[in-house]
């Protein structure tokens, strides 16, 4: 059994396939791959959408700085995952091409390489923005890499409703940033992308479960079934369509940003019905990609509201 869980099996083949005195064979593009950089890219999309509706304006220099942290942090905190993972990696369809089941990357390095990343990224952030948004910054990291990771990612189904919460911070990280403080409006936006986390990561994980069972995985599908995790996933999205409307109540977003809201959380509810009346891999597959733009245009949206909102008011007085 492999030394890091009791629940995985012994990798594939290609496991540390790297040689230590090996020449180094890691291109730029392997180093970017490490990062995660879809994932991050999202990341940063959340932060910035914490800058704009942030309750006070902040100078353009500090929020790429702020963004910036973000971006560092997030890729560190992947790289030392692909590091801690590197066994599944080699053993699931979907990762064995990462950087250090392919052999081109020395483990070592991706552990340091992302150390240094999340350590220059909490102290650029602690120099030139402030300690609370450091401390954030830090705790989001540390929160993927030793909770999720490293604790409950082999352990629980339960791994990705409360590790998600680690790409749940941007927003109060920027908010923090741009304020000194953490607000209810950061929080909200909190809490919309950590109920949104677990439907979009089962949708995938449904026609990736075979992948996460030969791993030893326990995510939802492989433990409790496709039926209770279509089931899940529907109440996931149903708790969603009234809080992502909370922006609204709270007069933080506009009418246009609560009509898109609705429309999108309706589509959201409509895909989770889909794969739960479906027999094949297909609505989940459809479900996982509408999950990316569903946040991506609510979040859109969200800004799109504040940078009109001026103009209508005028407008209408």
């Amino acid at each position: 059994m492999s030394s890091t869980s009791g629940l995985i099996p012994d990798a594939a083949p290609g496991h540390d396939a790297y040689r230590h005195g090996a020449p180094a064979l890691a291109t730029l593009r392997d180093y970017i791959q490490l990062l995660k950089p879809r994932v991050m890219s999202l990341v940063v999309f959340s932060g910035l959408v914490g800058i704009v509706t942030a309750p006070v304006d902040m100078h353009p220099l500090l929020s790429f700085v702020t963004l910036l942290c973000i971006a560092l942090s997030a890729g560190g905190a992947a790289a030392i995952n692909m590091w801690y993972d590197r066994d599944i990696d080699a053993v699931m369809t979907r990762t064995q091409r990462r950087p250090i089941p392919r052999g081109v990357m020395d483990p070592d390095v991706a552990l340091e390489f992302g150390g240094c990343m999340i350590f220059a990224a909490t102290v650029i952030m602690a120099l030139a923005i402030g300690w609370l948004a450091a401390g954030l910054l830090a705790f989001a990291a540390l929160f993927y890499v030793l909770v999720y990771t490293m604790g409950l990612k082999r352990r629980t189904p339960q791994n990705i409703v409360i590790g998600g919460a680690a790409g749940a911070f941007p927003p109060m990280i920027a908010e923090a940033a741009a304020t000194g403080h953490v607000g209810w409006h950061a929080l909200v936006l909190f809490m919309i992308i950590f109920f949104w986390t677990p439907p979009h990561f089962w949708a995938l994980a449904l026609y990736r479960s075979d992948d996460y069972a030969r791993a030893g995985v326990p995510m939802m599908p492989v433990v409790k079934g496709a039926r209770r995790t279509k089931w899940e996933m529907l109440v996931y999205t149903l708790i969603l369509l009234p809080l992502t409307l909370a922006p609204y109540w709270m007069q933080a977003a506009g009418l246009l940003y609560a009509l898109g809201a609705s429309v999108l959380g309706l589509g959201f509810v409509f895909c989770a019905v889909r794969v739960l009346r479906d027999t094949t891999d297909k609505s989940a597959r459809q479900m996982f990609g509408y999950s990316i733009l569903y946040l991506a245009a609510l979040f859109g949206l969200m800004m799109v509201d504040v940078w009109l909102r001026p103009f209508f008011a005028g407008w209408l007085s």
